[in-house]
């Protein structure tokens, strides 16, 4: 069986481009800038039920993606999350976030108002992250 992205992921996300181990996706959501790392892995739903091996070239893959946030957007803090509760399959959030953004302190999930980029916003931010990830010789945009 190879592997499929969850219906919900690939309808709320723009592809940014793949890692050896995960998938990099852009989030629509306008509150922040917000990239989602899926692992290229089926019937996965916890980080821990990967092979240390492959946890550990996820941290790294991670890594790149939390530096590219932050080199590209300077946030105040970054949010890495993986709840999982309504998509099952493994996914975990790096959300860049700001003192001004609409939900600060709390957290982004239920406090923004659910607007998305427009086409052409998704696009450009698409690129302008994709091309920092690409700093990074394990990523291949899209």
């Amino acid at each position: 069986m190879s592997f499929e992205l969850h219906p919900q992921l690939s309808k709320d996300t723009t592809v940014l481009g793949h890692f050896p181990l995960c998938v990099a996706l852009l989030h629509k959501d306008n509150a922040v800038p917000w990239v989602i790392l899926v692992p290229k892995r089926e019937n996965l739903k916890e980080l821990h039920h990967l092979p240390m091996q492959e946890q550990q070239l996820f941290l790294i893959e991670s890594q790149a993606v939390s530096q590219a946030l932050e080199a590209t957007f300077q946030p105040d803090k970054l949010n890495l999350g993986a709840l999982g509760n309504m998509v099952p399959q493994l996914h975990i959030h790096h959300i860049a976030r700001f003192k001004d953004d609409i939900a600060w302190p709390g957290p982004i999930w239920g406090n923004t108002k659910s607007e998305l980029r427009s086409e052409q916003a998704q696009h450009d931010l698409a690129v302008r992250v994709a091309n920092v990830l690409s700093l990074s010789s394990l990523f291949r945009k899209a």
